[in-house]
């Protein structure tokens, strides 16, 4: 069985609550991700936002040059997480279907890293590949 442990990526910026929405946007827009982990002081997840749940606000917001929007504002705070042990298929699966893009990866509630649909299609393609050399 593979794992996401073997696909994610484990750099990545985290955002927090308090944080303005433009700090947030640099980060996501820097970090080539389409949404972040938003985390409390110890790195635990308790929300995520993603470019869907600011687009919606940013119109009046950039509209309106108002700034005052908070990433507690916009993030979802019942975000979707994958474990070290999330089976690659299984996560395959959640993805082909409306569920989200990526996923924040935790080791209990502590962000450690995330998978990107890119890099599950990557490794499918890997396996294909695979199965397609012992034929």
């Amino acid at each position: 069985m593979a794992t996401v442990s073997e696909i994610m990526r484990h750099s990545l910026p985290l955002l927090t609550p308090g944080m303005s929405i433009s700090e947030a946007l640099d980060r996501m827009l820097e970090s080539g991700l389409s949404g972040l982990p938003v985390v409390d002081s110890q790195r635990h997840i308790i929300g995520f936002l993603s470019e869907q749940d600011c687009i919606p606000k940013l119109i009046n917001a950039s509209y309106h040059c108002d700034n005052r929007l908070l990433v507690s504002d916009l993030m979802r705070h019942d975000p979707l997480t994958a474990t070290l042990d999330t089976d690659v298929f299984e996560l395959a699966r959640l993805m082909g279907g409306p569920k989200p893009k990526l996923y924040p990866v935790v080791d209990g509630k502590k962000v450690i890293g995330i998978v990107t649909r890119h890099q599950v299609m990557s490794f499918l393609n890997n396996q294909l590949k695979t199965c397609l050399a012992t034929y």
